[in-house]
């Protein structure tokens, strides 16, 4: 069986979970040929470039006007009309690609690709089922389409969301984002806790600088690292060069035992040995987060799909939000070193929010559908 994934690499959680998915079905029967694609960067490099880096400056820079467009996108014909025109124009661009693999089922785990196959879908130039796979807590309409077969949506509220959309109830599947299966696996913790050098008697704080890489992540180590608790910290930043050297600079000072690393593909190993992370909720980081079962302290949400991330966990008491006030931010993190009633309470609630079988699920439900 020929099995298609088309994602695209704004912002990487959208690729991640492609791989993940990829990764099972090749595990579980290696007869499956499975492709993970790119899609701008398929239709045209130049596109690729323009779309991602539109993404992260509005992401990065102008926040509230990305947040405006969000809502906006999911509120009025209008501005989701200009965006189906233009997918539907790269969409012709995919049947090169589908007419060489010759999928029996294709998946998406991006709106635009999801867009642009449903398209074909409906001028019947193609005749493949397609599976969507939304990659967040809160549903938006860029993802919702009348030639979709089945969607794979990350928790229940979505569901009642979308079914009061229009969306039938049979075709929307709680089944949770899909993840690599080494965040669900406990079997290695201590060798973890070992190989990062960690005492297993302190609490461990891991502070995430996100995709982007986060300045506003200074502040709160600055506000936190003289906290009168013993702990450790571990500090990633992701690919900001800069934003590594100031935190150079800053733990060189310190009396306290931090763990400073760059960019990792070993993220896995450092969240199953923190005991809550400080990070902004992007769909992929809280999902492999809550499948370590580590309480969330949500900072510099993005407004759009993080915020609506951010506010599913907070409901579930999975999350704190931090605010913008120094004196907060300490007392947010120093209550809840200090009371572990409150960060038992909140693990307990991690650990009930079970997605392991997600990829299990999902396996099961194109084998179903081919």
């Amino acid at each position: 069986m020929n099995v298609l994934i088309l994602t695209a690499s704004t912002g990487g959680g959208h690729i991640r979970a492609s791989n993940a998915l990829k990764s099972y079905f090749k595990e579980k029967d290696n007869a499956i040929n499975v492709n993970v694609v790119d899609t701008f960067k398929y239709i045209n490099p130049l596109l690729d470039k323009t779309v991602t880096n539109g993404y992260l400056y509005l992401a990065k820079k102008t926040p509230k006007l990305y947040g405006k467009l969000y809502k906006l996108s999911n509120d009025k014909p209008m501005m989701n009309n200009y965006v189906n025109r233009m997918n539907s124009i790269f969409a012709k661009k995919l049947i090169p690609l589908i007419e060489e693999f010759k999928p029996q089922i294709i998946l998406t785990t991006h709106p635009f690709s999801t867009e642009m196959i449903a398209y074909l879908k409906d001028k019947k130039k193609i005749n493949v089922p397609l599976i969507c796979i939304m990659t967040d807590y809160g549903p938006h309409n860029a993802w919702i389409r009348d030639n979709v077969n089945e969607y794979i949506v990350s928790n229940d509220d979505m569901m009642k969301e979308m079914i009061k959309s229009g969306v039938g109830k049979d075709k929307i599947h709680s089944f949770g984002i899909p993840i690599e299966n080494d965040f669900y696996d406990d079997k290695k913790n201590s060798i973890y806790m070992n190989d990062v050098n960690l005492n297993h008697h302190k609490k461990v704080v891991l502070m995430m600088a996100g995709s982007f890489g986060v300045k506003n992540i200074l502040g709160i180590y600055e506000d936190i690292i003289d906290i009168d608790y013993d702990f450790e910290l571990i500090i990633v930043t992701g690919r900001n060069k800069k934003l590594y050297e100031k935190f150079q600079e800053k733990v060189a000072l310190s009396e306290r035992d931090v763990k400073l690393i760059y960019f990792t593909e070993e993220i896995v190993k450092y969240m199953k040995c923190a005991d809550m992370i400080i990070t902004k909720p992007g769909g992929l980081t809280v999902t492999e987060a809550l499948a370590c079962n580590i309480p969330l302290v949500i900072f510099d949400a993005i407004p759009g799909q993080e915020e609506e991330n951010a506010d599913f966990l907070i409901k579930n008491n999975m999350a704190i939000r931090l605010s913008s006030d120094d004196k907060s931010i300490r007392n947010t993190i120093e209550v809840l070193l200090t009371n572990d009633e409150k960060l038992k309470t909140m693990k307990k609630a991690c650990i009930a929010f079970d997605k392991s079988k997600s990829c299990e699920n999902i396996f099961s439900l194109i084998k179903e559908i081919k």
